[in-house]
């Protein structure tokens, strides 16, 4: 079960399971992604014999292993989503930390939203306002 959560996770960087799968995953996957950083054919070999999935081993050394390069840990983030109508049980997302776009840009977009405030037109002097209508009136007139 861990392995295939752990090849759902490493393919698609985000998946929605139970909070206990999700902790037992993040002890599971993360020596896998640090394995991963070293790419030698022992080191592919041993990652191979836990996912046992040939697409995951080289989508987690092209570009998971790129991404996680200078991290020295703490790959993967849990996501605390509430609790399942049917059996209530605690729900959560488990993603892979880097490639997450949203968490990653979303200090730079929101102060550069931030700046950004709806104001009224700047009324510099009341002589070039009032020019200012009366040219907008003449050119409605014409």
């Amino acid at each position: 079960m861990l392995s295939n959560l752990a090849i759902d996770l490493i393919m698609k960087k985000r998946i929605n399971t139970t909070l206990a799968k999700a902790k037992a995953l993040r002890t599971f996957v993360e020596p896998i992604i640090t394995k991963s950083k070293d790419d030698s054919t022992h080191s592919r070999r041993v990652v191979f014999s836990y996912l046992q999935n040939k697409d995951a081993v080289t989508t987690l050394f092209r570009d998971v292993a790129v991404k996680v390069a200078d991290r020295p840990g703490g790959y993967t983030r849990i996501l605390k989503t509430g609790n399942r109508l049917g059996d209530n049980a605690s729900m959560c997302f488990i993603e892979l930390v880097d490639f997450n776009e949203n968490m990653l840009g979303g200090g730079k977009a929101a102060a550069a939203k931030a700046k950004t405030t709806r104001r009224g037109k700047k009324k510099v002097a009341s002589g070039k306002t009032e020019a200012a209508a009366e040219s907008k009136g003449e050119a409605k007139a014409e």
